[in-house]
């Protein structure tokens, strides 16, 4: 794909294994950076849902925007495109993360990858379970799945805020996790909440891959080339029943991870460093603006909507971090894993909780989970009530840790 496109390039005399370590601390700063973005973004929704102005927020999202082409006409909403078309992109990133993660990264040696892979599904299960406990009826039965994700720019945003005293294997552990958080997320999107498949669609979407791993072979590195079979993989999607922005990640994990020329950096890294500053800086506070406007002084917390509100909040904020640590601790006490060098049990703990901050991943399973307005606005309080506790605890924590890193480094 294309040198040309926007975004910070990567040094190529660098070495293969130095331009992995450099794209590496540049996707850690972005999402740094952006987790404070994405909360000016979130705050600014609010606030202006709340507000006298609350009219037009709603207005905005619901203006209708046609996609023409001659005679052929597709017609939706503002927030349609913002959530199924950019949101596509936000998933192409999280198919190449993935993707560079498996080939070179946290994910590419078992025994580097099982603590982390154990430690994320407990912390699926045990938010399930809880969100379930208030919730185990039909209506609202289905919301399962949202406090289960983990927000990688709010996560380590927070971290980032603590300092460099933080050991950087306790940053990588959290990076790991958030990853196969995402996976985890995409296949629960993929099994629970695909409407039933159409034949036609998936034929149709089978076909773009084909033509994108067709182009590839041909050695085409032009990122243009490659929109027409990422449109046909996503109407394909959106024909068959599957949530379009999956494409996303169907594109992203098929992206080359080796170059036809050695001082060529490969097209995995290259393309998310061309996208990642779009999909972190435009893309997801695009996403917070036009969905995380819950009008609080309308929201009915009654009749059932108090317990989705509950049953997600305590999930993120105690379900997260008990199952991330209890799976940690099982894996580590069998003598199936051992903790990394400079990972304490205490920074086990604050990745635990960091785990907790479920945002983007979540409102989004929130809104294909509910139909029912009222309910959702219930789930996205419960997912901001939720995250804002696991900040302010993954905060606290992380503070006295720090100190006391700090104090260990001066004796």
């Amino acid at each position: 794909m294309n040198d040309q496109l926007p975004g910070r390039q990567l040094p190529k005399s660098l070495p293969l294994v130095e331009r992995a370590l450099v794209a590496l601390q540049q996707f850690l700063h972005i999402e740094a950076v952006s987790g404070g973005v994405l909360l000016v973004a979130a705050a600014a929704a609010l606030l202006w849902a709340n507000s006298p102005f609350a009219h037009s927020y709603h207005d905005l999202w619901n203006l209708t925007v046609p996609l023409r082409s001659g005679e052929f006409a597709f017609t939706r909403s503002l927030h349609f495109w913002i959530n199924d078309g950019l949101m596509t992109v936000f998933f192409l990133v999280v198919g190449m993360e993935v993707r560079r993660e498996i080939h070179e990264g946290a994910l590419s040696r078992f025994d580097q990858a099982i603590l982390p892979v154990l430690a994320a599904i407990g912390g699926v299960i045990v938010p399930a379970l809880i969100y379930l406990s208030f919730n185990n009826v039909a209506g609202r039965s289905q919301g399962w799945a949202i406090p289960t994700a983990t927000d990688i720019a709010f996560a380590v945003g927070v971290l980032a805020l603590l300092g460099r005293s933080i050991p950087a294997n306790i940053r990588v552990f959290l990076l790991a996790l958030a990853i196969i958080d995402d996976i985890i997320a995409v296949l629960i999107i993929a099994l629970f909440y695909s409407s039933g498949l159409d034949l036609n669609g998936f034929l149709i979407g089978s076909l773009g891959v084909l033509l994108a791993l067709g182009l590839q072979r041909l050695g085409l590195n032009s990122a243009f080339a490659y929109v027409l079979p990422a449109l046909v993989v996503w109407a394909g999607f959106l024909m068959a029943g599957i949530h379009p922005t999956l494409a996303g990640v169907v594109l992203g994990l098929i992206t080359p991870v080796r170059s036809a020329r050695e001082e060529i950096v490969p097209p995995v890294i290259r393309v998310e460093a061309a996208l990642h500053p779009w999909v972190a800086y435009a893309i997801m506070p695009l996403f917070a603006l036009a969905n995380a406007g819950v009008d609080l002084r309308s929201a009915e917390l009654s009749g059932g909507a108090e317990f989705v509100t509950l049953g997600v909040a305590l999930a993120l904020c105690a379900g997260k971090p008990i199952g991330v640590i209890a799976a940690t601790w099982l894996a580590v006490r069998v003598g199936r894993c051992r903790l990394a060098p400079d990972v304490t049990w205490t920074g086990v703990c604050l990745i635990g909780l960091l785990a907790g901050i479920g945002f983007t991943m979540s409102i989004f399973i929130a809104m294909l989970a509910f139909t029912d307005e009222r309910l959702l606005d219930a789930a996205k309080f419960g997912v901001l009530l939720g995250s804002l506790i696991s900040v302010t605890l993954g905060l606290g924590w992380g503070a006295e840790y720090a100190h006391r890193q700090r104090a260990q480094a001066g004796h």
